[in-house]
């Protein structure tokens, strides 16, 4: 009979008395709560047999790795916005993985072409509009928020919001970097309230009236159609998915990367290919409200009754250069202020 010996952390193996590995375990940083992907963790672990730990990180994941070093248990990373992911890649704190499922199963423009990163899931950057004094708007497209009609009709949250900054980095790469300052005076100027609160707070002002229209992510929608307590509030605006007639609506991303100083990589590239199977996928993208990135596996019930819609292809990675940018341009417009 074996003998199990806890080792370190960052060793992250469980061994025999004749030295074998008897099981194994993978350490991950996540910007998503552990409950939201628990049923994902625990299914992985029924099938392999690999334990998995995941540790919140609300914000700072970047930071943590770099005090962490060499020493850092990290195997994989969890991110919910191609800002905090370009965060961690840009600073070193990732390596890149070669397998041909991650490569199929994920589209060329929501994965890193040199496999330091792939998307999980996607989320539209939806427009919100009031169902009793707007109605549903097929046609809207964000430029036309910047339009004198819409004065004090509009509400968002903070420019510098990472959601929002990439946003604006999107529009950095459609129409330059001028048009793109003049849309934000535009938008600002049509402001119902200055910037504040999270996507949430967005569609309820829409629904009390503070405006007739809002920027929010889609799967915040459903976070709330989902929830008794906010569940009125949601059914009272539309989800609207903006420039169906040319380039389709933004999306951000979750994504998974693996850890610089992986200690377990065979099991953590394990976990990375089931992600995106199709009975992952599937999981992933129902438990938070948003869209499987892999082709043919279906949103949830909920989702897919807001209707099909085009999504922006160009990669991610060429909006993510402009985010500097965008955040500039907020502050020369003093969006916030």
């Amino acid at each position: 009979m074996s003998t199990k010996l806890a080792l370190s952390a960052a060793a992250l193996l469980v061994a025999s008395v004749a030295g074998q590995v008897v099981a194994e375990e993978v350490n991950v940083y996540s910007n998503r709560q552990d409950f939201l992907i628990k049923p994902i963790i625990d299914t992985f672990t029924e099938e392999t047999g690999i334990d998995v730990n995941v540790v919140f990180l609300k914000d700072g994941m970047a930071e943590r790795l770099e005090r962490e070093g060499r020493l850092s248990p990290a195997d994989l990373l969890l991110t919910v916005d191609i800002s905090r992911l370009m965060e961690v890649v840009d600073k070193d704190l990732t390596q890149p993985v070669d397998s041909e499922i991650l490569e199929k199963s994920v589209p060329a423009q929501y994965r890193d072409a040199d496999g330091q990163w792939f998307a999980l899931t996607t989320r539209a950057r939806a427009i919100y509009t009031a169902k009793d004094r707007v109605g549903k708007r097929d046609d809207i497209t964000y430029e036309e928020l910047a339009d004198p009609k819409y004065k004090g009709k509009i509400c968002t949250r903070s420019g510098k919001h990472p959601y929002n900054v990439a946003l604006i980095s999107s529009m950095i790469d459609e129409h330059g970097e001028a048009e793109t300052k003049t849309w934000l005076q535009g938008v600002k100027a049509n402001l119902a309230q200055k910037p504040q609160g999270g996507d949430r707070d967005q569609i309820k002002a829409v629904n009390d009236g503070v405006c007739d229209y809002a920027l929010g992510n889609s799967y915040y929608y459903g976070v709330m159609l989902s929830d008794e307590a906010q569940r009125e509030t949601a059914e009272g605006v539309y989800i609207n998915f903006p420039n169906q007639a040319d380039r389709g609506t933004h999306v951000n991303i979750s994504a998974v990367a693996l850890a610089k100083h992986a200690k377990n990589k065979d099991a953590a590239v394990k976990l990375m290919e089931f992600l995106v199977s199709d009975e992952a996928q599937h999981l992933y993208a129902s438990a938070n409200h948003e869209y499987p990135v892999k082709d043919g596996v279906e949103p949830s019930e909920l989702v897919k009754g807001w209707g099909d819609f085009a999504a922006d292809k160009r990669p991610l990675v060429d909006i993510a250069t402009h985010a500097k940018t965008a955040v500039q341009l907020v502050d020369d417009v003093k969006f916030d202020l």
